[in-house]
């Protein structure tokens, strides 16, 4: 219930009025005058508030922009910065020269130099004047293969000195196990004692800075050591010691005896690498002291006319029998095409790492050598990104088209390598590019798969040795 009640003046009853107001009516407002006035109000709000949100929006949009500006500066400056310092590696490597992959990159840049020359001179000579110049290019290349050779040389013997001392330390070394305690625990045998005195007499027998006297002392040790064992090998180094005592005592200049003294260290380190005479480094020769052993792992190779283990041989995807040996396809590329692959070398040891991080027994990667992936790049790929026809081989990487498949050449895009990190966050590749993209991409899985069909075979047979094995189970 609403109850009011109003009192007027009346006859007995007087009100004030001071208090009272006087309302005049106003124009009368309609409800579609009531509407639009609230219309009015709200498109007045909602512009200031998208005025608001389009400020927030334009200042967000500036810092994203200013943090991409600074990525890009960052990502410029660090690509700089390794393109620097794989120029600078490049450098050094062609300057010091030590390994394998150095001298086939010099070989390669030589190559590159030659066909530089060759070109200007077909460009701009003719006659006479180009057989002259193309005359003068082959001695400059001469000369250049003669210097490489020389480093080639002197790195061999590097790595020889290193390969022997390396053997003798690992020979002299004492036997080492974990204790029950969990501690270490060294232990000298015999054999290794025997390995220590041999590697100490012959790092004398090498010292360059000796008298005449303690070069005489270094003899005699070493007349005693091998005088115990009575061959052919022992019977020349005692010969050769006489030889270089007498030559001693008749004071002759230290650099007529370098040739002697070579040939006492060659035979001597022989010595040292026999198993009769020292023992400790029968388990450190790679030559089985079993000649039946090497039968059934010893082929022949056309190039050399060698026969040659296995191992010495480069196998490839559609390698079919072993024909050259590494040595030979090393000689037939320096005479010849004078490639270089540490880049794709480079690339498939990352290809490998990453498939490694799946754990998925990804294992078609790991039959694949340098020849294949120059070719898989080269030729199927062109050698360049399929999204960008980038081709600086620095910034290619070779990454899973189906990130779900295991890692094969016709499961494989050429890409950089920040289009690589962009593909590997789509959910469906299919939706995320073109049909005609895919379909170019398909073409070349199939090249791929004609090319390597003896691979795909290869890893069927191993997936079915795999099924095929026992399954062990181990006692906790």
């Amino acid at each position: 219930n609403n109850n009011t009640s109003t009192q007027m003046s009346q006859t007995g009853c007087s009100v004030s009025n001071k208090h009272d107001k006087v309302i005049v009516p106003g124009r009368y407002e309609t409800a579609e005058e009531f509407h639009s006035k609230r219309l009015q109000a709200v498109i007045v709000l909602q512009s200031y508030y998208r005025r608001w949100h389009a400020v927030n929006l334009i200042n967000g949009m500036r810092v994203d922009k200013k943090r991409r500006l600074d990525w890009e500066r960052k990502e410029a400056i660090r690509k700089e910065k390794e393109r620097e310092e794989r120029l600078r590696v490049e450098f050094e490597r062609r300057m010091n020269p030590k390994t394998k992959e150095d001298f086939d990159m010099l070989y390669h840049a030589l190559e590159m130099w030659r066909k530089d020359e060759v070109a200007k001179i077909d460009d701009s000579l003719k006659g006479p004047e180009r057989k002259a110049a193309l005359c003068a290019v082959l001695e400059q290349e001469a000369d250049l293969i003669a210097s490489i050779g020389r480093h080639q040389n002197a790195a061999e013997d590097d790595r020889r000195r290193q390969k022997i001392r390396k053997i003798l330390e690992k020979a002299a070394s004492p036997r080492r196990w974990i204790a029950f305690d969990g501690k270490l625990t060294q232990m000298d045998t015999p054999y290794t004692i025997r390995a220590k005195e041999l590697r100490a007499l012959y790092d004398s027998l090498n010292m360059k800075v000796l008298t005449q006297e303690e070069r005489m002392d270094v003899l005699l040790s070493l007349k005693a050591t091998v005088i115990e064992h009575d061959c052919k090998l022992t019977r020349e180094i005692l010969e050769l010691i006489e030889r270089e005592t007498d030559l001693i005592l008749r004071e002759t200049k230290q650099r007529n005896l370098e040739g002697l003294r070579r040939r006492i260290s060659s035979l001597f380190l022989q010595y040292i690498k026999t198993p009769k005479f020292n023992p400790e480094i029968a388990h450190l020769t790679k030559v089985p002291q079993d000649p039946s052993r090497l039968v059934n792992d010893v082929y022949y190779c056309r190039a050399t006319g060698k026969y040659l283990p296995s191992i010495e041989f480069e196998l490839t995807a559609n390698t079919k029998a072993m024909k050259t040996s590494r040595r030979a396809a090393q000689l037939a590329n320096i005479s010849g095409k004078r490639d270089d692959d540490s880049l794709y070398r480079e690339m498939l040891r990352q290809i490998r790492r990453s498939e490694e991080k799946y754990d998925d027994g990804s294992r078609l990667v790991f039959m694949l050598d340098e020849v294949d992936l120059r070719h898989l790049v080269e030729t199927i790929w062109s050698g360049q990104s399929i999204l960008s026809n980038h081709d600086d081989m620095h910034d290619l990487v070779l990454v899973r088209w189906d990130v779900a498949k295991q890692w094969a050449p016709w499961n494989c895009v050429l890409l950089t390598k920040d289009e690589a990190s962009g593909h590997f966050r789509f959910e469906d590749i299919y939706e995320a590019y073109s049909g005609t993209f895919v379909e170019k991409v398909k073409y070349k899985h199939v090249i791929a798969r004609n090319y390597f069909r003896r691979l795909g075979t290869l890893s069927m047979r191993s997936s079915a040795d795999i099924k095929s094995e026992p399954r062990r189970e181990t006692v906790a």
